[in-house]
């Protein structure tokens, strides 16, 4: 087949979304599919080729409710005149999709959409948008959900789309089998006696940074260090260096022993990290399918997390961790009870035996489950199947 995935963002930018597409895009070309990844234009991107996968660049910002500017024509044309088999765009709210709803009926491929999670569903700003989504999603072939119960199905449902599937995340056993090399607690002068708690998000300021801090500060834990890892740049990076500081400079870490660190490191040391950790802590505060949760099962780590996007649902796939105590405001974001929570990452951390059951329930999980190779054939079956549908109609 030729398939073109279009996307915000790909590689060498890091995120969620990125890594989703990046490990669905060359697991396909590797099966034998002609895959082509169109995305934004990066200066520190080199190949056009990676992995098997081209890239096609276009110089485009915004989307439908903001505005796009750039080459939004030419991106068009690339995909109308492209002979594809399959379009599929990932992530709605982004312009390598919402360049391409105002001409759905023109595109002759079969059109796959994977909307994950409609952040913007309650921000007026989108108020027009997402008044015309229902029938949007209508033109496409099938819409690939990640989870059978968030509000990107439920709109989908309640706008009578009908053609719809489920297909979760995962993570990779190619990352995760092997022995990575790393100590990652002699790489992060990590105490051997300390109870090692770990998160891992983008600075963005959503990824519940302050609250996962406040939480393992009121926790009535000792000796415990708490590893964040993220990428440096913009956002909440300086306010978070900055709360390390501070978090190790007062006078109570002579006392309980605690450390904060807060680190970018490498794909193959963050895989380190998660597998030399104890638990995982992520009180984000929206997403849709927390890839990291995934890799948290992977690693043979527990986790405890807000009821955020999907993850009371991967919590009942796999039994591998635990929900946070958590609200919900006005626009939807998911707020972490600090004291609750703290109560809870204490409880669980002091006790060894559950810790264990939860990461051997998720590894298991994962293995039978939640592999990249297993989803990306999941994907590659989809795919055929909408294109013999097609033929025939």
């Amino acid at each position: 087949m030729k398939i073109l995935h279009a996307v915000e963002f790909y590689h060498p930018s890091v995120g969620g979304m990125q890594e989703v597409v990046k490990q669905l895009s060359e697991r396909m070309a590797a099966m034998g599919h002609d895959v082509t990844v169109a995305t934004t234009r990066l200066p520190e991107r080199g190949d056009a080729v990676l992995n098997g996968v081209r890239i096609a660049e276009f110089d485009i910002s915004g989307n439908l409710a903001r505005g796009m500017a750039g080459e939004v024509d030419s991106f068009r044309e690339f995909v109308l005149s492209g002979g594809y088999d399959v379009v599929t765009c990932f992530a709605a709210q982004q312009w390598a999709t919402d360049a391409l709803l105002p001409v759905l009926d023109r595109i002759r491929a079969a059109k796959v959409f994977v909307p994950t999670g409609f952040s913007g569903l309650y921000d007026p700003l989108y108020k027009e948008y997402f008044a015309s989504m229902g029938n949007w999603l209508k033109q496409f072939d099938m819409n690939v959900f990640l989870s059978e119960d968030y509000r990107d199905i439920n709109f989908a449902r309640s706008c009578g789309v009908d053609k719809m599937t489920v297909i979760p995340n995962g993570a990779a056993e190619d990352e995760f089998l092997p022995d990575a090399g790393v100590d990652a607690r002699q790489l992060m002068k990590i105490p051997r006696d300390h109870l090692l708690i770990l998160h891992v998000g983008s600075h963005t300021g959503i990824k519940g940074h302050a609250e996962a801090i406040r939480i393992f500060a009121r926790a009535a834990i000792k000796n415990a260090t708490f590893l964040m890892i993220a990428n440096d740049f913009g956002g909440c990076t300086r306010g978070c260096r900055m709360k390390e500081t501070l978090f190790n400079a007062w006078p109570k870490r002579l006392l309980d022993g605690k450390r904060l660190l807060v680190a970018s490191l490498p794909r193959r040391k963050t895989v380190a990290a998660y597998k030399a950790a104890d638990l995982f802590l992520f009180p984000s505060n929206i997403e849709c399918s927390p890839l990291v949760l995934f890799e948290s099962m992977a690693s043979g780590t527990p986790f405890l997390s807000t009821d955020v996007g999907n993850a009371a649902e991967i919590v009942r796939w796999s039994g591998g961790g635990e929900i946070l105590p958590t609200s919900t405001d006005a626009n939807g974001y998911a707020r972490a009870d600090l004291e609750g929570s703290a109560r809870m990452l204490a409880d669980l951390c002091r006790d060894a035996v559950r810790r264990k059951s939860l990461g051997e329930a998720g590894y298991a999980a994962w293995r039978e489950r939640f592999t990249w190779e297993k989803i990306a054939r999941e994907y590659e079956g989809l795919y055929y199947r909408v294109v013999r549908d097609k033929a025939c109609n």
